[in-house]
């Protein structure tokens, strides 16, 4: 996962012996830091002056780790020892949802002291963003109810998918919420403008999206696999145009 905060980019690992987090002032040029723990680093967001990033495996409960400047990370003790996927800031609130568990949410209003919340149902989520008020995370499993909402990030309400596929990501911008997946047919893209009301979307590829973000008037989507194709552009979340990666490598975060 990468994020932006403070002038500073920063990515973090899953994997590597002491140094699963770098960081980079313009994105160019990038300095390895010391990861707090050799954990499995799965997601990092910047929020209320912090970088903070949570773990799909710990010891302890000990799957959080933060920092203010982004070259120096302090451990901290999450909730449970859940599969933390994604973590997201908004509305004073730092919101991490989980794959696995009983309380597959937590919430922290500075990053240190977290609380377990309860999702609206214990589907395997593994995306979530803030926008418009509101968080609306997205799950890989569940019949019809792959999205939940929340005004404040503890208590949830589920919500109709517009498919049931592995909805691995979501984003919010240009007043659109936009969910990529990693599989289905030519649906790989759902968007709403609230997050309650979804509509699928046709992809240029049926390729294994991973992650989507929102910047500079354009939605951006990378991919784990496609031959020479492993980016796709929007300006709306609703028209999207296959480009040319850099790489055929496995894009995990953008």
């Amino acid at each position: 996962s990468v994020t932006y905060g403070n002038r500073l980019f920063v990515a973090v690992a899953t994997d590597g012996s002491g140094n699963r987090v770098m960081t980079s002032p313009d994105g160019i040029t990038w300095t390895t830091r010391t990861s707090a723990a050799n954990n499995t680093w799965y997601s990092v967001v910047y929020g209320n002056g912090i970088f903070v990033a949570v773990s799909a495996s710990s010891t302890s409960n000990r799957n959080v780790m933060t920092s203010a400047t982004g070259t120096s990370w302090t451990l901290q003790t999450g909730t449970t020892t859940n599969t933390w996927l994604s973590v997201a800031y908004g509305n004073g609130l730092f919101v991490a949802v989980s794959f696995d568990g009983t309380n597959r949410v937590m919430t922290s209003p500075d990053g240190v002291t977290w609380t377990a919340r309860n999702a609206s149902v214990n589907n395997q989520w593994s995306g979530i963003t803030y926008g418009n008020g509101i968080f609306v995370a997205v799950s890989q499993d569940g019949t019809g109810n792959r999205v939940m909402t929340s005004p404040d990030g503890i208590t949830w309400t589920t919500r109709s998918s517009a498919a049931d596929n592995a909805w691995g990501t979501v984003t919010f911008g240009n007043d659109m919420f936009v969910a990529v997946s990693s599989d289905g047919i030519s649906n790989r893209i759902m968007t709403s403008p609230d997050g309650i009301t979804w509509t699928t979307r046709t992809n240029p590829a049926n390729n294994n999206w991973r992650r989507v973000t929102y910047g500079d008037g354009l939605f951006v989507a990378v991919s784990a696999d496609g031959t020479g194709n492993r980016v796709m552009t929007s300006p709306d979340g609703i028209t999207w145009t296959s480009r040319s990666s850099a790489a055929d490598n496995s894009w995990t975060s953008v």
